[in-house]
Parts: structure tokens; C-alpha cells; sequence
């Protein structure tokens, strides 16, 4: 969640990806513990870009959030794909290219069929 969040942030401003911070004490001045701060409630705009950027609201960062684990889902199927063409390894798909362009083929194909894009 901790990445997702920081994801989501950095979309906003991706030219000033450094934009946001993180409160130290909530609206009532108490102080907030350092593993609770990372939530959308305790992002502030650091004080280098105030009044350059504007916070988004909380809304707009949960949304953003959802948006991010959506796509991150939906892509299960690459990673997937991805661990087991690293485990056949380059070399050897190299060389079975070479050798075997149609075996190749074929083995990859079977990777494709068992994590279908969706």
C-alpha cells in the first residue's frame, strides 16, 4: 500500500514528483507516529512547492490508488508470463531459437496459454 500511495502522488505532478509530504501532527496538533503518517489524510504539500502545486484532495488520491491496484491486478498475467520465460532463461531460449525456432514457438506459446491475457 505504502508504494501505491507514493505511486499515486507522483502521478499527480510527475515533473515534481517530490511535491508531497507527510503531516507530523494531526488537525488537533497531536503528534503522529511515524507508522501511521503514510496515509492520504497526512499528505501535505512540502513547503519547497507551496503555492506551486495544489494537494489533490482525498478523493481524487484514494481514486488514483484504486486506479493503480486495478492496473496492477489486470497485469497479474505478465508478471506471471515473465517469471517463467526468466526461468527458462535467455541463453538457452537464445539458443533454442537458433536451433529450434519452431520448438521456441511452441514453448512459448504454452507460457501465453497458461497466464492468458485477459
Amino acid at each position: 500500500m505504502i508504494k501505491t500511495i507514493e505511486k499515486a502522488l507522483w502521478s499527480f505532478y510527475p515533473e515534481t514528483p517530490n511535491w508531497y509530504d507527510w503531516a507530523k501532527v494531526d488537525s488537533e496538533g497531536n503528534k503522529i507516529p511515524n507508522s501511521e503518517r503514510m496515509q492520504t489524510k497526512y499528505v501535505i504539500v512540502n513547503s519547497v512547492h507551496k503555492g506551486i502545486v495544489t494537494r489533490p484532495t482525498d478523493k481524487q488520491i484514494n481514486d488514483k490508488i484504486a486506479e493503480l491496484e486495478k492496473q496492477y491486478a489486470d497485469n497479474e498475467y505478465q508478471r506471471k508470463r515473465l517469471e517463467e520465460y526468466n526461468a527458462i532463461g535467455i541463453g538457452e531460449q537464445l539458443d533454442q531459437i537458433y536451433h529450434d525456432i519452431d520448438g521456441w514457438k511452441a514453448r512459448i506459446k504454452s507460457v501465453k496459454d497458461k497466464y492468458p491475457k485477459p
